[in-house]
């Protein structure tokens, strides 16, 4: 039975570093919580951590993934067209740039912005991108919960300089191994994702999001 059906319209960054710690950065211009950012950290031992900017949506995003930690804490982010983006999310501080769309990116962005927003859209693209990505577009996003990815366009990131506490988390470096937040990861490659999500809770009462 369908439930209700909540979409974030945005940006995904996926992020390795030498040191072992690897960044999910949400950027939602759109979304049933008005425009928020947040960021997912997985670090060398294993710990997750989420870097949400207010306590709702820290406790949305905790009932939808899975995190050892969570931190409210101010998410600022900055960008210069696609190519240039700047993060600050307390004690993380992130600096990353985008190359050149491939041909991946130019087949997505070819795809209607409706369609691509469409759960059956994302459910027909999901096995191909397992096989050829090893990423999902749609599973289960905690136990009352289903989430889909529709992704728009993708480029590659090509530099990315990043700190934690004041520690430098080293150097650009695959995703590797894969965040396990979800039911999925991101690419392997260090990308940023152009994506409508889509959340549908398929328990309990209307949850209730500023417009």
């Amino acid at each position: 039975m369908k439930g209700q059906r909540l979409q974030f319209d945005g940006w995904i960054a996926g992020i390795g570093t030498s040191s072992g710690t690897r960044l999910v950065l949400g950027h939602w211009p759109r979304s049933p919580f008005g425009p928020f950012s947040d960021v997912m950290l997985e670090r060398a031992t294993g710990e997750r951590l989420l870097l949400a900017p207010t306590r709702s949506i820290a406790e949305f995003v905790g009932d939808t993934y899975a995190f050892d930690r969570i931190q409210v804490v101010p998410v600022r982010v900055r960008r210069a067209e696609t190519t240039s983006w700047t993060v600050e999310a307390g004690a993380l501080a992130v600096q990353f740039t985008v190359g050149r769309r491939g041909t991946l990116g130019l087949l997505l962005r070819a795809v209607p912005g409706p369609l691509a927003a469409r759960p059956a859209w994302a459910a027909v693209l999901d096995r191909p991108a397992r096989l050829l990505h090893g990423v999902r577009t749609r599973g289960s996003a905690g136990p009352d919960r289903r989430e889909w990815y529709g992704a728009l366009d993708l480029w590659p990131v090509t530099t990315a300089t990043a700190t934690f506490g004041g520690t430098d988390l080293g150097a650009l470096a695959p995703v590797d191994p894969p965040v396990r937040f979800g039911f999925g990861s991101v690419p392997r490659s260090p990308a940023l994702v152009r994506v409508t999500t889509t959340v549908e809770l398929r328990r309990g009462p209307p949850l209730r999001c500023a417009l």
